[in-house]
This record gives structure tokens, sequence and C-alpha cells, in this order.
């Protein structure tokens, strides 16, 4: 599933193309994607002039200019695809599909049908179901070391289970987690309660530093993911441990070698050696 790097890609590929701009046709091939479309879902977004962009956790958010947000969740395989010029041919995964008042069509394409978008009062949506209750964003000012260490105190699950958990930290998932753990030296095993003080500190900077140099890259490009312009993200050639099990720990001077365990059905990528 796309985390919040690719998000961001996807979203920032988008507002280059949207923003400002007027939704001259909007076409939705099929009622549902994971859940039903909103009722009228393609003439609601038909003639709205696009206000503005952002993400919220793994969650696009598009606001227009009737006050009502587009919300918009990638799912397993969703991709959002630009292109310019006269429609593009239509592929049998196109679910939904706009085109602006300067030509730029947009297909949302997801093979899986996991993904969702839904309609929501712009001035309402943090109390949407998917998004009340998430917690910081951790390339925010409101997320640091002490906001983690709170977050986490009282918890007896594994600190990779924690970072999964989208009420700790919004948007990372289990790439993320695996490499900002092994650049905080903290081992996937230990206790989220544990994971306090300078320990709290280096992952929230970790978390910060992973995520911000994944989107620098456009994301990691494993088997869905593809930027706006049809493009593969390139972070997946500088992951340290994420499926790089029996490769030697790149951590200078540690000699150890990545090992891979399966934590809450979800493999964990690690060194044992560095990582405590």
């Amino acid at each position: 599933m796309p985390e919040l790097p690719e998000v961001e890609t996807v979203m920032r590929g988008l507002a280059a193309r949207l923003d400002g701009r007027r939704i001259a046709h909007a076409e939705a091939r099929r009622p549902d994607l994971r859940w039903p479309l909103p009722a009228n879902f393609a003439a609601r977004l038909e003639g709205r002039r696009v206000i503005g962009l952002r993400r919220r956790a793994k969650y696009i958010l598009v606001d227009l200019d009737d006050g009502v947000s587009w919300m918009i969740h990638l799912g397993m395989s969703g991709r959002m695809l630009l292109s310019d010029g006269p429609e593009p041919a239509r592929e049998a995964h196109d679910h939904v599909i706009l085109r602006t008042e300067d030509d730029c069509w947009v297909r949302f394409n997801d093979a899986r049908r996991f993904g969702m978008m839904d309609l929501w009062p712009t001035a309402e949506v943090e109390t949407h179901r998917l998004l009340a209750g998430l917690g910081p964003e951790p390339l925010g000012n409101a997320f640091s070391g002490p906001v983690l260490a709170a977050a986490l105190a009282g918890k007896k699950t594994p600190i990779k289970a924690a970072l999964l958990d989208q009420k700790v930290v919004a948007g990372v998932g289990n790439i993320y987690a695996c490499e900002a753990l092994h650049r905080a030296h903290v081992a996937p095993r230990r206790l989220a309660l544990n994971v306090e003080n300078v320990r709290a500190e280096r992952l929230a900077e970790a978390i910060k530093a992973v995520l911000g140099e994944a989107i620098a890259a456009g994301g990691s490009s494993l088997r869905d993911h593809r930027q706006v312009s049809g493009e593969l993200g390139y972070f997946q050639h500088a992951f340290r441990v994420y499926d790089r099990a029996g490769a030697p720990c790149p951590t200078e001077g540690c000699r150890g070698v990545i090992d891979r365990i399966v934590q809450a059905g979800r493999s964990t990528f690690y060194c044992p050696r560095c990582q405590r």
C-alpha cells in the first residue's frame, strides 16, 4: 500500500496541474470502489474549481470552490495519472476520469479497487470517520521526540507495531517504519513504552529524515506506485534494511547482517547487531 511519501508525491503532482483549474468534465465508470461512491459523484465534481490540494496521513484532499473536499485514498494499487491534449486511450481499470478546462486528463486507475473516494464539507473534513483520531503529521512542527514518547507511553506492543498505528503518527507504513527504526538504532521488538527520552528523539528525527528523502526521490515503487506522470519512484534503491534480508548492515562498523522477522503478519527487516 502506498505510504506517506508516495501519497505526498502524487498529491504534489496533482497540485501542479489541478490547483486553480476548473473541472470541465467528470465521469465515474462504476458506482463503487472499495465502498460506494457518493450520490451524484461525477455531477458534483463537474464545473467545480480546485482551490487547493493537501495530504492528511495517506489521504489526498482536493478542496473545491463550493466548500466541499474531494477525498482520495489510493488503496493497494490505485494510481492517479495525468496527460495533456486529446483524451488518452481508456484502460480497463480507469474508474474515474476527469478533464480540466485546459485539457488536462486525470485518470484514477485501480486494478484491485481497494481505493476510495468521498466528498465531504471542507470545514468538517477532520471529522470524517477515516480522518478523525489520526495522530500528528510526522513532517509537521507538531511532531517531535517528546510528542512521540507521549503517544507511546504505556503501550506494551512492539515499537514497530506502534509506529503502524495511525493514532500514534499519521502516514507511516511498513517500509518507512523499518527504515526509521534502523536509522535510530531501535530494535523493532522493543516495547513501545520503553522508547522515550533520547531514543524517542532519535526515532522522531529518523522518521522525518527518511520520509523527507523518500519524497525527494518520488517515493518507493515496489509493485504499483507510479508518479502522476507514470514514472517510477526511486527510493527503493536507497533502502537500508527493507527487503534486504541477508545483506550486510550498512551502518558503518556494524558488521551485522539484515534479518527478517514477521510481526503481526507483516515482514520486518532490521539489524540484530546495531538495533537495540
